[in-house]
């Protein structure tokens, strides 16, 4: 698999999750806010906070013709493209304090660039990586700046086809990726689970030899949870200050204490994976002795004969093991046994 680091952070198999708080337009249009969902981020235990970088003009055009508009399926219904990006980007003037912010609370911050001024921009700003939304998968002009501004990249894949998704690790590749890491995206907002087709990670790890990862837009953690038991190396989640908060991506992220409560069961199902191990943990080891083993269960005298009424498996396992039953039955004491006692071939005679 292809070796992939974030601020010398190995990032794949065998690594700890990393775990990145997405802010986007959670900020409310408040340095203050943004500056605070930094800082609760690191004290929810993720390892980065992620900006996006664009204007409106960058992302679109102001027009209010159908085209522009967003559809009644959507979460932001009726709104115009350029009004949803306008109310919901982060000034740029904010970029290097929010960067600061990070580097003080000791977590990465980078973002997703939409054009070559905002990846110029994020080279200046000297992020630790960038990151490709999935809507951009197939600019594939944006995905060769990104990767050869020689810091890690991060694709994510929702909505993409196999084919789409060769073609952006192709151009990655082709500009000089140092580093790869593909997500695996449900674009819709909020994602519904039955849509989330986890087990298509660990096929994109064999497809692509590269770490892949998690963006969840689903509103609870189970979907980030089982994304860990598949082999997902990071994980992407939303943070916002309140769901209660009027902001383009509230009803989809997760508060900061729930965050942390992510964190801290992502981990655990980390840690709950462990290795390939058969036979006693450590601390299964104090267990041994009360597994079943054969006792003598009536008094016996030398020379009588043992049976399945003087001898039984029972807890503890001080005694011969059970399996050994067979080879006792019909052999005699080789000296008077008082019941209670675990059995050992010493007290088996003839």
């Amino acid at each position: 698999m292809q070796p992939v680091a974030i601020n010398g952070r190995p990032i794949g198999p065998g690594h700890p999750m990393y775990v990145i708080a997405e802010i986007s337009a959670n900020h409310a249009g408040r340095l203050d806010r943004a500056e605070e969902l930094v800082r609760a981020a690191a004290e929810a235990g993720a390892d980065a906070a992620k900006l996006q970088t664009y204007t409106a003009d960058s992302m679109t055009l102001d027009s209010s013709e159908a085209p522009f508009r967003v559809g009644d399926e959507m979460l932001w219904a009726g709104r115009t493209l350029y009004d949803l990006y306008d109310e919901a980007h982060t000034p740029w003037e904010w970029h290097a304090r929010l960067r600061d912010v990070a580097r003080e609370v000791g977590i990465d911050l980078f973002s997703s660039p939409f054009d070559q001024a905002a990846v110029d921009f994020l080279v200046k700003l000297d992020v630790p990586a960038m990151k490709i939304a999935s809507f951009e998968l197939v600019d594939l002009p944006l995905i060769r700046a990104a990767a050869a501004t020689g810091r890690p990249l991060i694709m994510s894949t929702g909505m993409a086809t196999a084919e789409e998704i060769d073609e952006a690790v192709v151009a990655a590749n082709g500009a000089g990726a140092v580093g790869i890491v593909l997500l695996r995206c449900n674009s819709a907002y909020p994602a519904p689970a039955a849509e989330m087709d986890l087990r298509t990670i660990p096929d994109m790890i064999d497809r692509w030899a590269l770490p892949v990862g998690f963006s969840d837009h689903t509103l609870g953690t189970t979907a980030a949870v089982t994304a860990v038991a598949l082999g997902a190396s990071v994980l992407e989640k939303h943070i916002t200050w309140s769901r209660a908060e009027d902001t383009a991506d509230a009803a989809f992220s997760l508060e900061p204490a729930e965050f942390a409560e992510l964190v801290r069961q992502v981990h655990e199902a980390e840690a709950s994976l462990g290795g390939v191990r058969y036979g006693p943990s450590d601390r299964e080891r104090p267990s041994l002795q009360y597994r079943r083993s054969l006792f003598v269960t009536h008094d016996v005298r030398a020379g009588d004969v043992f049976n399945r009424e003087n001898v039984r498996a029972i807890r503890p396992g001080h005694g011969l093991a059970p399996k050994e039953l067979d080879r006792v039955l019909g052999r005699r004491a080789a000296k008077d046994i008082e019941r209670g006692t675990p059995l050992s071939w010493e007290l088996v005679g003839d």
